[in-house]
């Protein structure tokens, strides 16, 4: 059965974080960020039928320092499930509780899922593949992913550049989902089923400012090296597809 589309596109963002101090002045939460990269895409998109500003009903739920509240599967259309400094595969209330709300969303509903980052790890821990620390290390700010040929036509491009703030990842594609994209750190760059869910390793909602503030404060905090913050701070200001991902965000919210 085909979920009958609301109008508006109701969407609860699981906000799985708090930003660092200068984003949160201008955004208040994640939620912020993800309601101007969505509002964003719809805009770029101009359909009549998903007006930037009417179209989208979107809602901000606080999991990581509010957990017992989540929202009613039948009150909304999707989750946004954003990202987050924690580690994903950690055994925490919290996390467990968000990983449980996940399966349950994805297998016992119509409510459509999107991961990102951290996101994009608990949807595949949801759906039972293996995340960790990644052995081959960070990868960090604008870089480019290698699109699968389902990839390429969820995005309308041959390659996504995208930023990216992570050493956790999935280790493989769990069952019933197709893959997106790939690169040489991370062969789980994103994952796509149709009218059921839809993630992406990297960030399509940080800008240049947001990912400054990032890399300058870990590297200042000691979790980057003076080695690493030069590699990553280079890559911060290069052109980015956070709004093809909006877009594509979108149309797949929308698949009849």
């Amino acid at each position: 059965m085909n979920l009958k589309l609301h109008q508006p596109v109701r969407i609860a963002i699981l906000e799985c974080d708090t930003p660092l101090p200068k984003t949160k002045d201008k955004f208040q939460g994640y939620g912020g960020v993800f309601e101007v990269l969505l509002r964003s895409g719809a805009k770029a998109l101009g359909r009549p039928d998903l007006d930037p500003e009417t179209g989208l009903e979107i809602s901000k739920w606080q999991v990581e320092l509010e957990p017992e509240r989540y929202p009613d599967p039948g009150t909304i259309d999707a989750i946004l499930i954003t990202g987050s400094k924690h580690d994903s595969f950690a055994d925490t209330p919290w996390i467990n509780k968000l990983v449980d709300y996940t399966a349950m969303i994805s297998s016992e509903t119509q409510v459509r899922v999107i991961g990102v980052c951290f996101g994009h790890q608990i949807v595949g821990r949801a759906l039972k593949a293996e995340v960790g620390r990644n052995p081959l290390g960070w990868e960090a700010a604008v870089t480019d992913v290698d699109l699968s040929a389902k990839g390429k036509e969820i995005f309308g491009v041959d390659k996504l550049r995208i930023h990216q703030m992570h050493r956790d990842c999935v280790f493989y594609y769990p069952e019933g989902v197709e893959e997106l994209g790939s690169s040489p750190v991370c062969k789980v760059q994103g994952m796509y089923s149709p009218k059921r869910l839809m993630t992406v390793q990297g960030h399509p909602e940080f800008n240049k400012d947001i990912m400054r503030e990032i890399v300058d404060t870990r590297h200042a905090t000691g979790i980057f090296d003076d080695k690493a913050y030069e590699e990553h701070e280079k890559k911060v200001d290069l052109p980015h597809d956070g709004l093809i991902v909006s877009q594509a965000f979108l149309r797949f919210l929308t698949e009849k």
